[in-house]
């Protein structure tokens, strides 16, 4: 089983009315569900932790993952009100405005006798839940539990504007990336954190540090990625015809997580004997699915059954 740890919120997205007024459109988002929803879609047994609010939004959060098959059993429900995200998309990137003082989300505690990690191979997180000290702390505590058996895999997916101290961020972040055996981040991402680095030189730090994987991606220009023993690998991103890019990079870390569990390469051992030719695979599969996320609105990944044929 996959856990995704972190956050699960309302996104609302900019939409237009019948007489074509502004309008926004609530949609179940947050990265780290996004993920959990992603790989669930894609026919990986996948669990979301983290807390979920019992109010109206809490339920259309908790119905959404449901659906997806998403087990919620080691989330944590209270009646504290659900984050809100109100998204603006501006060029391929999408900028957000966050409510998420005292809500269910951001005041999740990690208790180990409500998170088996029995039968766990992998647990992701990243986003919102990491820039906040508790949220930090309580993720790190779950991660140092999980740590000498399964596979950690993170995705920072800054949110600058909730940053309040850059410099003490980007520390957190080298550390949380020095417990990950997978660290993928964006382009955009990798900017915030590291500015004008070479992406292979700071590739090549991390997996010094102890990851096995390091993955960059870069939008309309596919993914690059770096394996302690594989080497540099390459994937190319396929055109389609691009509705919106919110959920896309959730949903290449997704596809990602998927297509190393379809490849039985998602546990530590496996992952760290992973060939060129695996990677190469599972990176192109990953590309495609995050093209397709592109082709609709709203973070709303694909399910193994819309995908043709030839995705993987």
């Amino acid at each position: 089983m996959l856990l995704s740890c972190g956050d699960a919120l309302i996104d609302f997205l900019p939409s237009k009315t019948a007489d074509g007024r502004e309008a926004l459109t609530p949609a179940v988002g947050g990265s780290c569900l996004n993920i959990a929803i992603g790989s669930a879609r894609l026919d990986v047994p996948t669990g979301f932790v983290g807390g979920i609010s019992t109010d109206t939004f809490g339920r259309m959060i908790a119905d959404h993952a449901a659906a997806s098959g998403v087990d919620l059993r080691r989330a944590t429900r209270s009646n504290r009100q659900a984050t809100l995200a109100f998204a603006r998309v501006t060029g391929t990137e999408t900028q957000y405005a966050f409510y998420d003082a005292d809500t269910a989300s951001r005041n999740w505690t990690y208790r180990r006798d409500a998170v088996a990690l029995d039968g766990v191979t992998c647990v992701h997180t990243g986003s919102t839940t990491l820039v906040h000290d508790k949220g930090a702390a309580e993720t790190l505590a779950l991660i140092e539990d999980a740590r000498p058996n399964v596979t950690i895999s993170l995705d920072p997916n800054c949110r600058p504007n909730l940053v309040k101290d850059k410099d003490a961020y980007r520390a957190r972040m080298l550390a949380f990336c020095g417990n990950a055996d997978i660290v993928k981040m964006s382009d955009v991402d990798f900017a915030y954190l590291f500015g004008d680095e070479a992406h292979a030189a700071r590739a090549e730090t991390l997996l010094s540090g102890g990851a096995s994987l390091v993955v960059i991606t870069r939008g309309n220009d596919g993914a690059c990625a770096w394996h302690r023993k594989a080497g540099p690998i390459a994937a190319e991103a396929p055109v389609v015809n691009v509705v919106d890019t919110i959920g896309a990079g959730d949903s290449f870390q997704a596809a990602l997580l998927a297509a190393l569990h379809r490849l039985d390469r998602i546990a530590q051992p496996q992952l760290r004997d992973v060939s060129a030719a695996e990677l190469t695979r599972a990176l192109s599969f990953a590309c495609k699915c995050a093209a397709f996320t592109c082709t609709r609105p709203g973070a709303d990944p694909p399910r193994s059954r819309e995908l043709p044929a030839d995705y993987w």
